[in-house]
């Protein structure tokens, strides 16, 4: 099968958001490695409600979507999209922001707090920046992003950018969890979770971007490049 690509903010490496990120998803996507699931104060589930809990945002590696995920359009290469994030992020700023732990949709995650405009036109800047290296979605891709409710609007981007909430529908965020239905069990995750991310939540600095890759549909994605966001601010 054909390999999909996403232009993601991550944390670096050795920061200690990405250490507990990986130790609370049990997967590591830098290096494509399990990592050990740590117990979080005031969380009671077991291995296999965790599992269940973390599965999707394991998957998909820890990040926040700037590029939805997209097959390469014919003519295109990896090589050509990794010296296009690295011109990309040539001309953007770093900035600083607020992490704070929220529900979004039923999910639990990472979000700005408040918004922030640096990272909506960062956003914009990828969203454009990467379209020429977009592959069309298939007739299945497009079948199985409709099954989400969408305004016309909505699905008028999804046809022309590959996903439907962007631009001033973007809202950035880190995912942490699968959707949790119950609001009080969302409640409890929500409150634990802050607690175990407060020593690398707060003010935080943005200064990359990563180039993501999935070898197939059923191989995780994992962080192939990453490049320093060098602008003048």
């Amino acid at each position: 099968m054909t390999a999909r690509y996403a232009v993601y903010y991550a944390p670096p490496p050795q920061h200690p958001l990405t250490a507990l990120a990986s130790a609370w998803l049990g997967r590591d996507a830098w290096t494509d490695a399990e990592v050990a699931q740590v117990p979080v104060a005031g969380l009671d589930t077991g291995h296999a409600e965790r599992a269940e809990l973390t599965a999707d945002a394991a998957h998909y590696g820890f990040h926040a979507t700037l590029k939805a995920p997209f097959e390469l359009a014919a003519g295109q290469s990896e090589a050509g999209l990794i010296a296009a994030l690295n011109d990309l992020a040539a001309k953007q700023p770093a900035f600083a922001a607020e992490l704070a732990v929220h529900s979004l949709s039923g999910f639990v995650a990472l979000t700005l707090d408040p918004p922030c405009p640096a990272m909506t036109a960062l956003h914009t800047a990828c969203v454009h920046a990467f379209e020429a290296f977009r592959a069309p979605l298939s007739d299945a891709d497009l079948a199985r992003r409709r099954r989400a409710p969408m305004s016309a609007e909505q699905d008028a981007r999804l046809l022309a950018f590959g996903y439907p909430w962007i631009f001033e529908e973007f809202r950035f965020h880190m995912t942490l969890t699968g959707r949790i239905r119950d609001d009080a069990r969302r409640s409890a995750v929500i409150a634990a979770l802050a607690g175990y991310f407060a020593p690398a939540a707060g003010a935080h600095h943005f200064d990359s971007l990563c180039l993501f890759r999935q070898s197939q549909r059923d191989a995780p994605f994992r962080i192939i490049a990453s490049a320093a966001l060098q602008a003048a601010g």
